[in-house]
């Protein structure tokens, strides 16, 4: 058996917690401890990572962050209603193979012949899935599949063989195995449950609302212009406004965007008038807007403003 090729000179991998989280936080990402360890293990044990929690929380980020961090390309399977294999993984270029098939009949050759040639790699168009595991892959990526709840869940079963074995059975063709493999993350806003057969070959993690002293750190480093009294107010603000009961609580993105909306709008701090002008930004369903408009946010600012002077 030929021996493995040797991986191009890349970044190490950590060697440690403290390590993962301080390389994290070098491309302005901000761990929590747990999700540091969670990530270090993954990557050790080179099993997949499943990260499920609130939109807006980074989970998203987490992939393209361990992407520039390791110096590997980031392949993105966006995951929706009616996603198949051949939206995943693999499908053939039945266009140029029925023209084959024209083109033989004047030519003659035989019929296995013919059948051999119409599966082969000429034909093969590589997705997202069998992008990630393709053993002529120079560097293996990292594989993001991003929302995985959003499809259907008869898609998961399509999953399995990569997440156990970073391979694909193709019928026509035969079992594409990955020579080094892959990093894996995967995610869900949690609209509904994943089988427990998925979550089973991965290493969990939730990633939930940062806390108040977290989330400023984020803010300082995502938008560093910010002024440190606005940042504060911003920050307290969006705490308070996910105690309320709301349809879609704000997360840490768009926090970010509401720092940024209000630098362009020249805000220094928080004012009742500026709040009600700019909950879209925070708020993305027009009952929670209503429900926080006029008096709901004069109150929360009043809170942000009281705490801040105890």
């Amino acid at each position: 058996m030929p021996a493995t090729p040797a991986l191009p000179a890349l970044p190490a991998l950590p060697a440690s917690i403290d390590e993962t989280a301080a390389r994290l936080l070098a491309l302005d990402y901000v761990p929590e401890r747990a999700l540091a360890t969670t990530v270090f293990l993954a990557l050790k044990l080179q099993r997949p990572l499943f990260l499920e929690g609130e939109p807006g929380t980074g989970k998203t980020e987490i992939a393209k962050t361990l992407a520039a961090m390791l110096g590997r390309p980031l392949i993105r399977l966006q995951c929706h209603e009616g996603l198949d294999l051949a939206g995943a993984a693999y499908e053939w270029n039945y266009a140029r193979q029925m023209l084959e098939i024209r083109l033989a009949e004047s030519a003659g050759p035989g019929r296995a012949a013919l059948a051999d040639a119409l599966f082969s790699d000429r034909f093969l168009i590589r997705r997202a899935l069998l992008q990630a595991i393709d053993p002529a892959q120079p560097v293996p990526p990292v594989l993001l599949i991003d929302e995985l709840d959003r499809a259907d869940e008869p898609f998961e079963a399509f999953l399995l063989e990569v997440l156990s074995d970073f391979q694909i059975t193709i019928p026509e063709y035969g079992t594409v195995k990955a020579l080094h493999p892959p990093i894996v993350v995967l995610t869900s806003n949690r609209t509904r449950e994943i089988h427990d057969a998925v979550k089973r070959r991965c290493l969990y993690h939730w990633v939930g609302f940062p806390d108040a002293a977290r989330e400023a750190e984020i803010l300082a480093r995502r938008v560093p212009g910010a002024p440190a009294l606005l940042s504060a107010e911003i920050v307290a603000f969006v705490q308070q406004l996910r105690g309320l009961e709301l349809y879609k609580r704000p997360g840490i993105a768009e926090t970010i965007e509401w720092a940024r909306a209000l630098m362009q709008l020249d805000a220094l701090v928080l004012d009742p008038q500026t709040i009600n002008d700019t909950l879209g930004v925070l708020l993305k369903y027009q009952d929670d807007i209503a429900r926080v408009q006029g008096s709901e946010a004069a109150r929360l600012l009043a809170q942000v403003r009281s705490t801040a002077l105890g």
